[in-house]
């Protein structure tokens, strides 16, 4: 098996390379990631300059672009072999609820799957390296269930893990996206007349977070495991839109 990694952290990420080191007991790794940090920067794709790929060791590439560019130029004919399944992460920090919406680490799996590759997203609630290992040892048994049981070819899994020690997990559950409490923006100075200065605040609390949501999970030291999908349709609500637009 081959597996793409990529990340939104950064090709030097600690998250990353921990979970390479996981990962190499059981797949030849491919680090396809982007030169510097990323995140918040959802989907975008690079179109109005060139992107630079850099080799930096064996199976071990840099871009000078998004997540999402990563993983298109990764998987669009530049390596020599074609990847089995691509993960993103370790994302240093949650992507819970909405934050996969705005998520460069969920994005990379997204792109991975809009061009036919299975995809994980998997994100570690505290930053550091010994939660990085819990989540690499959790990606790690995802993938060797994958082998033996695929899910839909429409899915990403988007996985957060908790800030507990691998045997104090209290499990591993599927859950649904929840929903955060609006985040406010932080003023920073108004030095100049008309001009007014922000900092997009920290991310929102749980509100929708009862069980069944990811945010439920994690505060129950659980695993959240949730499937999302590319297609956003509103298929339930096709008929109503056909009778309302004649």
């Amino acid at each position: 098996m081959i597996i793409l990694l990529s990340n939104d952290d950064g090709y030097l990420a600690d998250g990353i390379n921990i979970l390479a080191a996981h990962l190499k007991k059981i797949a030849e790794i491919i680090i396809f990631a982007p030169k510097e940090n990323h995140s918040g920067s959802s989907s975008a794709l690079t179109l109005r300059s060139e992107l630079q790929i850099k080799k930096i060791d064996d199976n071990i590439f840099c871009v000078n672009g998004t997540p999402a560019d990563t993983v298109y130029l990764g998987l669009s004919g530049f390596l020599d072999v074609e990847p089995d399944m691509v993960i993103s992460g370790v994302n240093h920090g949650a992507n819970l609820g909405e934050d996969v919406l705005y998520s460069g680490t969920v994005a990379a799996a997204i792109e991975g799957r809009s061009l036919g590759i299975p995809s994980i997203a998997i994100s570690s609630i505290n930053k550091n390296n010994n939660n990085y290992k819990v989540a690499a040892q959790v990606a790690v048994e995802l993938v060797e269930k994958l082998k033996s049981h695929p899910f839909p070819s429409d899915t990403i899994l988007n996985v957060n893990v908790p800030d507990r020690s691998m045997g104090d997990l209290n499990g591993v559950v599927a859950t649904r996206l929840g929903t955060r409490k609006k985040s406010y923006p932080i003023p920073v100075s108004n030095n100049e007349k008309y001009t007014y200065n922000y900092l997009i605040g920290a991310p929102g609390e749980g509100h929708d977070a009862g069980p069944g949501t990811d945010f439920h999970a994690i505060n129950n030291d659980s695993v959240s495991v949730s499937p999302i999908q590319i297609d956003m349709t509103n298929h339930t609500i096709i008929e109503d839109l056909r009778d309302w637009l004649i």
